[in-house]
């Protein structure tokens, strides 16, 4: 699969270990009162979309959902990479736990950059990058809605949900907990 620049998702506890691996950007996605990350200090010359949301899929009292605005912010800044094309351009997105919000966004960027690819190929890609994702379906809505999918993506993050699901069937029971039952009816 052809993407027009190198792509990281992460979490917060692995941002320090990619300071060295020549990131032109970042998009930085953190809980609404978490500190900024003070290893981006060490990361030299780069642009950097810093959004602040809630790792939710509805919206739930005393939390911050993400929104059609954070949509259009990340696909402005992935409009921006693309194009100012650089050699050896390196985009880093990364969330709490670089497993759901940022695994999301990822995908939105992706499916922006390469619009011929299938959902299906775009998520391939990102589960061979980091076999761990479980996509935020909020995000994933708002994005096919946003970039005119059609449901496609959404239709393939419910194959992620799927084939997540048969290999841990743990994450029923834990997904559940944190209240996110449409993603488990989704699959």
């Amino acid at each position: 699969m052809h993407i027009p620049f190198r792509i990281t998702i992460c979490g917060l506890d692995e941002l320090a270990a990619h300071a060295n691996m020549r990131v032109t950007h970042v998009l930085s996605i953190l809980d609404p009162e978490h500190p900024v990350p003070e290893v981006f200090g060490t990361y030299g010359e780069h642009e950097k979309l810093e959004l602040r949301f809630d790792d939710i899929i509805d919206e739930t009292p005393g939390k911050i959902a993400p929104s059609a605005a954070d949509v259009e912010a990340l696909l402005t800044f992935g409009h921006a990479v693309v194009r100012e094309p650089r050699p050896g351009a390196h985009l880093l997105v990364h969330c709490h736990a670089g497993i759901s919000r940022s695994s999301a966004s990822m995908a939105l960027l992706v499916a922006q950059a390469a619009p011929s690819h299938s959902g299906t190929e775009i998520f391939k890609e990102l589960l061979r990058i980091r076999p761990q994702i479980w996509p935020n379906l909020r995000l994933i809505e708002l994005g096919d809605a946003a970039l005119n999918r059609g449901g496609e993506l959404v239709a393939a993050v419910r194959q992620v949900y799927a084939q997540q699901i048969s290999r841990q069937p743990r994450l029923v029971d834990y997904f559940r907990s944190l209240g996110r039952e449409r993603e488990l009816n989704a699959r």
